[in-house]
Parts: structure tokens; sequence; C-alpha cells
């Protein structure tokens, strides 16, 4: 094996992959190096994403959903089903199946691009050199003109609630419980908490969000939130919020939880704990005393808009540094890093960035919502359009939610679009597009949509704005003068 790089990535998630693929594109000796093992000890790249969150968790939620609009609303469109029933092992099985095809295939990518795999840890000692310590081999020294850091990142676990197998777990454990709870607890109700409370809810567990803060969703525009918190209501999610749990213990093959909320101590009891309160970054062992890189109060690698570190010729990409910590972001992150060291000069549109709750109905958004409108005293103007009025959704049996634009009350300027109905993980891209391209609201509303579709709701919220809509009465509304 060489022992000089070109350019060395540890960490084989979406950010690492990503960067160590167009890396080796532009023509760079690239090394990529992961310490993944599955539960059987095989490696596997694809990092948490592919192997414990994002794919599995919404194989998962797909098969709930499945299952959930055959048992609840089949029968509406005139489809008899009879009785029907969930088989966890076969969902867990298939679960595994698409990961491990997954990861294999981003091996099969590596390889195919001319990328060397390196299985196992690795430590940033100073003067881009990298300890190198195969799983069960013996430490060597690599080096490299150029470092990427791409280590993402790992479940936050909070003293109250110390996890125990199989009974408290985190959101990796979440995704492998082999029956399903009668009585299930989360701790938070973010993105993450949402999910897998759903996924568990739809299979006929009675879930119970625990949420220390006092407002829903505080990440999204509050509009959206709270009707996202009014359709998970009435699934039978028990969302409490100002919650704060003081506690747990395991007794009697059940969990006992304590917590406060402004009515005083309570006590809750479940089959089973999810611990769902975030994700901090993950550094440890990675760098060396002398390796300069420099980390902020948070944890995270700190880093400039480019993703270069202190360390000249060393970057960090991903959940490791700052910003929210999505997969699609790391991967432009990556590409950005690789490109960067090529002599190119990209940049990543931090302010273009989708987010996706994959929950039924999904909530999705980009950029600003009204409330940090609000708050920093911009004019803007808001249209929006109800699923209920969509053609498509209509003939889907699904017109549950609504579509929000918020533009520039001067420019016209696209500030923030939010969504919460089906398919609006799919639909934010047309958003993101659009702001992509500076596009105003009357840009969106000259655009032709095929009808009937889903998306021409968006179409629709952005006629809204002006006050043009053609589908539903006059939603246009503008900020109040301060």
């Amino acid at each position: 094996m060489a022992s000089k790089f070109d350019v060395i990535v540890i960490g084989g998630g979406p950010a690492g992959y990503h960067a160590a693929i167009r890396a080796a594109q532009l023509g760079l000796n690239t090394a990529c190096i992961d310490k993944w093992l599955t539960s059987d000890n095989k490696p596997a790249f694809g990092g948490t994403c592919l192997n414990v969150g994002c794919i599995p968790s919404k194989a998962l939620l797909e098969a709930s959903h499945k299952y959930a609009e055959a048992r609840d609303s089949f029968a509406d469109i005139g489809i008899v089903v009879g009785d029907v029933s969930i088989d966890v092992g076969v969902m867990m099985k298939r679960k595994a199946a698409v990961v491990a095809g997954l990861t294999k295939g981003v091996a099969g990518l590596l390889k195919s691009n001319g990328v060397t795999t390196l299985e196992g840890k690795a430590r940033l000692h100073g003067a881009r050199k990298v300890e190198f310590t195969p799983h069960g081999g013996k430490a060597e020294t690599l080096e490299a003109g150029n470092i990427i850091l791409a280590t993402g990142s790992v479940p936050v676990e909070i003293p109250p609630c110390p996890l125990v197998d199989g009974m408290i777990v985190d959101s990796t454990g979440a995704l492998e419980l082999d029956e399903v709870p009668e009585r299930l607890g989360v701790i938070g109700a973010g993105i993450i908490g949402l999910e897998l409370g759903s996924v568990w809810s739809r299979l006929g567990s009675e879930v119970v969000l625990l949420e220390a803060l006092h407002d829903f969703l505080p990440v999204a525009d509050q509009q959206i939130a709270k009707e996202s918190a009014r359709q998970f209501k009435k699934q039978g999610m028990d969302i409490r919020l100002g919650a704060r749990v003081t506690g747990s213990e395991v007794r009697d093959g059940k969990v006992h939880v304590t917590y406060s909320d402004e009515e005083g101590d309570k006590t809750e009891t479940f089959d089973k704990l999810i611990v769902s309160v975030g994700r901090r970054p993950y550094t440890e062992e990675l760098l060396a005393a002398d390796s300069g890189i420099n980390l902020d109060e948070r944890g995270f690698i700190f880093v400039d808009e480019f993703c270069a570190t202190d360390v000249p010729g060393v970057y960090a990409v991903g959940d490791v540094v700052r910003g929210p910590m999505l997969a699609h972001k790391g991967m432009e992150e990556g590409i950005m890093a690789a490109e960067r060291i090529a002599g190119h000069a990209p940049a990543v549109n931090y302010e273009c960035i989708p987010s996706v709750i994959y929950t039924s109905p999904e909530v999705s958004w980009v950029g600003e919502t009204e409330e940090q409108l609000k708050a920093s005293g911009e004019k803007y103007k808001v249209g929006t359009f109800p699923m209920a009025a969509s053609g498509r959704a209509l003939a889907s049996n699904d017109t549950v939610g609504m579509i929000k634009v918020i533009a520039d009350e001067e420019t016209d300027r696209i500030l923030g679009v939010h969504m919460i109905g089906a398919h609006t993980s799919e639909m934010i891209a047309e958003a993101v597009i659009a702001m992509e391209f500076g596009a105003s609201a009357e840009d969106l509303g000259l655009t032709m949509f095929a009808h009937p579709t889903l998306s021409e709701s968006l179409h629709e919220a952005a006629l809204a704005v002006s006050g043009h809509a053609i589908h539903v009465a006059n939603r246009q509304r503008k900020s109040k003068s301060k």
C-alpha cells in the first residue's frame, strides 16, 4: 500500500465518500479511511446515514406508512383488503437488505473511481500525517498533501437516561426493535424523534414524546409547525412540551421515567424508551495534540466558509463542522473541499439548504421563516395554498397540508418556502432551484407546471404572493409596518 497520497479523507459517510470520489475524479491520488463495522464485524462504508440513519429510517417510515395507509385509507378509495397485519421481522430484514445493498454500492463507487479504501481508525498528526490502524492490525503512518476530515456525529446521551440494552435506546437502537412496543416513550420531539415516533405509532404503539422546549419545532416556520402538531395529534401521538426529563429506571420489565413540567413533577411508564435529543460532532481520538486543529465551544471543528481549518491543507466537512447536520449539506461540502484542493473555486450556498421531516405528512422548508424575517425587520409578503384545493391531492386521497411562499415586499425575491403535505420532500427541490437562481415569486408564477400535479400547489402559492392565485381565494398577506 502506498504511504503517500494527494488527498486522505477520514470518514466514509456521505460527506467523506463524496469528497473522496470527487477528488479522484479530479485526478488526485486519494485514500478514504473509515472505521465503521456492522453488527457482525464487517466493514461498511456509508457512515451513519446509510448504516443507522437516513436510509434505514426511511425504509421503516415507508413500510409503516404503506401499512397504515392500507389499514386506514384503502377502503376510502374502494380497495377492500380485510384485516391487515404487520410482520416486524420481515420489515427489519428488508431494511437490512436495503442498507447492505447501498453500503456495498458505496464501496463499489469508491473502487471504480480509483479511491484507495482503508478500513480502520485514523488519527491526524501535524504536517498532514495520519496514523492509520487497520482493524486487528498495527499502526502505520500515511502522508498527504491535503486532508479532509469527515468523521460525522453521534447521538447525544443525557445523564438522566443512560442507555440500557433493548430498553432505553438511542436512534440506532430504535431501528432495531424486534416487536411493536405497547407503550413507547420518546425523549425529544425534534426531527429524529418525530420520525421514529411516527414509525412505531403507525404500527400500533401508544407514543408519548417528551420535549423540553416550550415551542414545537422552533426551527420551522411556526404556521407550518402548528399545522404539523395538529396532524400528529390527530394521528394519536401525544406530544408534551416543556417536559424536562429528570430520571429513568428499568424495573420489572418496564422503563419508569420522571419528568417535570409547569404543573410539577410527573412519572410515566413505558415498554421502551427512545432517547432522541440531538447529535454531537464525533472527534474522539481523531486529533493528536500536534494536529493544530481548533474546536469551537460546542466541539465542532472550526472552519471558514470554504470548510478550510486553521491548518493549511486540512479541511473539515459534514456533521463535524458548523451548520445543520444534514447528509446533503455534508455531500456538497465534501465536493467543494475536493474541488478547492484541485484548484477550482466552488462555494456552498448556505442560504439554500433544504430540510425535511419524513413523517406523514412530510414537512419541508428552505430559506427564512416568517419569524426570522419579523425579528430582522425585513418587509415581506406571503402567499399560501392549501393542498385540499389541489386536484391531484384530491385524486390521491391525501389533501392534508399547505404550501407557503415568502417573498421580499419590494423586490419580490423569494426568501423562503415552507411546506407540509404528501411528497413535499420532492417538491422542495423546485423551491431550492428557484432560490439558487434568485427567482422572484412572479418567476414561479410565470413558470408552466404540469397538470394535474402536487407541484402545481407551489405555483399557486407563488401566485398568491401577489393575490393572483386561480384555484383559491386571495391569500396574499404582507408584513405589518413597524
